[in-house]
This record gives structure tokens, sequence and C-alpha cells, in this order.
């Protein structure tokens, strides 16, 4: 019998402690979490007497591996589509509904996006084509290329909102080549911006086939049931209140020092799988893959705040729910009309919202104490929404300091190191957040990439 160690509970871990018992059934898999709960941003609360998720609370359904893994722990009878999935805009001058037809914000022509952008923005965007041909030498940020090709009205009101929903980070910082790769793949041979997102889009219809169905789903008891399915599934011995201190290679095995600092105990082991967050992977590996410690430092993190809310049930008229990007001049940057949204999460007398709160460099008001920070999301939410019955019956507050690794320009390049400097030596692997997508499939793809090979 082998021992495998995992280091890290969050989803990336428990996948991999459950896709190596699946692979080696008679091997010993122990996890090892410095906090004290499972499943890492993944969870869920009791909001009015339904099960809420305060992490990531849908899927995508066409991208395979969540899909996949629900079905494997016997849960595919729960999956649930949304009843809409038809969202807007906040701006100043009012709500907008979001363009269809975008690459991830960005337009595939001028039609449709007046409105969104004003007269002058429009005609930006139409004028792109008789720009220079685009030739792009290595990696950029979004935020410089479309800027200077489509204008600020299309990063500010388009792009900035759905970025800043998924990473809590900024297209003047981020990665073109990590946060939109169809499109950065794309504009390898073409000219333009808007060519190039007509062909990510065309291409992408033509890998799902232009699959029926919708385009996420969740489970009906919310994806924060996944965690403990995980570790029931895979029989895993998972240990709380455990950090892991240092990564090392002894007499052809690797050890684990996990526990209290002042007297650790050694965990040795035939393979480890390291997922935690970037910084703390780079310090556990600075004496046996030294090499991956400075890419692993340029990973930043942001931090952010979900504040789930129970209102007196109350008709709202705003489908899905509400992006708020920053010229809005909001406190909450998203909204998710969770009752609008989720047929299980409708009824109950209760309507069910959900807000965040924090962006990449700009963290000051997370800085406010709980209830200060509640009540402001709570004000903000109610006059978005225009609700009658503003006093809430139920709030829930999570903070998630140093939660979303932030892909900076080069991230590619950095994860590369990573993996080549890991690969080097037998018997470790890395998986999470941090390389290839914070997405809870990306993650799930991240772990069973690892596990593979390892095994």
């Amino acid at each position: 019998m082998s021992r495998v160690v995992v280091v890290g509970a969050g989803i990336a871990g428990l996948t991999a402690a459950f896709e190596w018992s699946r692979r080696r059934p008679g091997d010993e898999v122990v996890v090892v979490e410095a906090g004290g709960r499972i499943g890492g941003k993944i969870d869920r609360v009791d909001l009015a007497g339904s099960w809420y998720d305060t992490g990531p609370e849908a899927v995508l359904a066409r991208v395979p591996e969540a899909v996949e893994l629900v079905g494997e722990l016997g849960l595919g009878d729960r999956l649930v589509a949304p009843r809409t999935t038809q969202a807007s805009i906040v701006l100043p001058d009012g709500r907008h509904p979001l363009p269809p037809g975008t690459v991830q914000g960005v337009p595939t022509s001028a039609d449709g996006l007046a409105g969104v952008l004003t007269a002058d923005g429009v005609a930006r965007v139409r004028a792109e084509a008789d720009l220079p041909p685009l030739r792009l030498d290595g990696d950029v940020s979004v935020g410089a290329l479309l800027r200077a090709r489509l204008g600020d009205e299309v990063v500010d009101r388009l792009v900035e909102p759905l970025l800043g929903g998924v990473y809590a980070g900024r297209p003047d910082d981020l990665s073109l080549a990590a946060t939109m790769p169809a499109l950065a793949a794309q504009l390898a041979r073409a000219d333009s911006v808007l060519a190039a997102a007509v062909a990510a889009r065309d291409a992408g219809a033509r890998s799902r086939g232009d699959a029926d169905g919708p385009v996420f789903v969740t489970v009906a008891g919310g994806l924060g049931s996944l965690p403990q399915a995980l570790v029931e599934a895979s029989g895993a011995q998972v240990r709380l209140r455990t950090p892991a201190h240092a990564i090392r290679r002894a007499h052809g095995r690797l050890e684990v020092a996990v526990g209290p600092t002042a007297a650790p105990e050694v965990l040795e082991a035939d393979a480890v799988v390291l997922t935690a967050p970037a910084g703390k992977s780079a310090r556990l590996l600075t004496g046996v893959a030294p090499e991956a410690v400075e890419p692993l430092r340029g990973i930043p993190y942001a931090s952010m705040a979900v504040v789930a809310m129970a209102f007196p049930a109350q008709p709202v008229d705003a489908g899905s729910g509400l992006l708020v990007p920053p010229v809005a001049g909001r406190l909450v940057k998203g909204v998710t009309v969770s009752s609008s949204k989720w047929p299980h999460l409708s009824g109950g007398g209760a309507l069910r919202v959900r807000a965040s709160v924090g962006r990449y460099g700009d963290e000051s008001q997370l800085q406010r104490d709980d209830d200060d920070l509640t009540a402001a999301v709570v004000a903000d939410v109610a006059d978005l929404l225009g609700l009658e019955r503003r006093e809430p019956l139920q709030t829930h507050l999570v903070r998630w300091g140093g939660g979303l690794p932030q892909y900076l320009v080069g991230h590619p390049q950095r994860v590369v190191a990573i993996r080549d400097a890991v690969a080097a030596v037998p018997g470790l692997a890395v998986a999470g957040a941090a390389y290839d997508g914070v997405g809870v499939p990306a993650c799930i793809r991240g772990a069973r990439r690892a596990v593979e090979a390892l095994v």
C-alpha cells in the first residue's frame, strides 16, 4: 500500500483525493487542511430555510468536468438549470441588458451596443476594422489591448464587470492569454479584435455542436454539498487544523511536515498533491522545488466578501441579476437574484439575493466591520433592485481574504515554469485555482491532471 498526501481541502484537493482513491483503491489518502472546515471557497448556509451557496453558485454545463463529477458522486439527479440567465449592467444613466453575442464582454460587432455605450463609444467599436492590422508580440493585458482597439467604454462598461465578477480583478492588470484564451488564440490569426471575437464565438459554437440545454447548472442542495460527498466517496482521512510547513525529499520518498510549528509531525508519502494557494505553495516548495518559488510569488490574490440576503417575498424585475462596474459608483460589484434565477430557491416567503464586494487593488470597503459592511451592502442592493420591503429577514456575510488569484500579464509563462520545476521532483504535483482557471470545472480538471501525472 502507498500513501498520498494532499495539501489543501478545497475542491481541487478533495477531487484529487477522490480521483486517487478511484485509480488506486488500496492506497492510503491523507488530506491535510490548515483551516477548520473542508471545501475552501465552496460553502453553503441555511438562508430562509434553503441551502444557499456563499461561494461559487453554478458551474458551466458545457464544460464536462464538474457535471461528470456530480454524476460520479451520485448527485446527477439533483442538477438544476436556471430559469433565466439574462443579466443587466448598471451604468450611471441606469440599467441596460447585457448585449448578446459578446465574448466575455468583447463585442463581435457594433450592433446592439447603443445604450450600453455612448454614440461615440459605438462609433469607436465600428471603426476598429479600419485600424492597422493587429499584431501581438507576447502576452498583454486585456485592458491595454481593448482600450487601444475598441476604446475605454468597452473595457469599463462591458469587460470590467464580467472579469471583475470572475477574478475580482481589473482588465488593465489581467493577462489576455490567461483570462481570455479563446480570444487570444484567434488573435494570432486575425487582423482585428472584432474578427477574432467572431472567430472565437463561432469556434465555441462548433465545439459544442450548438448543443441545446443550459449553459450553467447547479446542485439543488448547493454546490456546497460537494465537499462532504467527495470525502465520503474517497474514504480519505481528512485532518483539519493541520497546517503543512515544509515538503522535502528523503530516502526516495517525500516528507510533509504538518501540525504544530514547534513540534511538527512528519508524514512520509509516495506522492504529494499540493493544492494550497500560491504564496503558501511557494513556502512549502522552497526546499524541494526552488525554481517554482519566484513564479509562485508572482501570483497575487484579491480579497472579497459575499453577503447572502433574504428579504420578504416581493416582485423584482432584474432577471438573473446585475453586473455593477466601478463607473456606476456603487459599493457592490454584482448582484445575483437567486429567487428568479434558480427554481429551487424561489418561494418559501423569501426573496433570496447575494452580492459581492471587493476588487484587486480596491479593497478599502472590506476594512469595515461585519455589521457595517453588511448594512451597507443591504442598502445598496435594496436600492439597485428597487425593493419596497427593504428590511432583510436574514443576512450572512462571508469574507474571502486573499481568495482569488490574479492572472497578471505573463501568467501562462509562470505556470509553465512552476509545473516544470515541480515535475522534476518525482511524486510531486500541483493543482488549484492559481494555475489554469478559478472556476470549479477548471479546479477539478487540474486535480485530475495532477493525479494522472503521478499515477
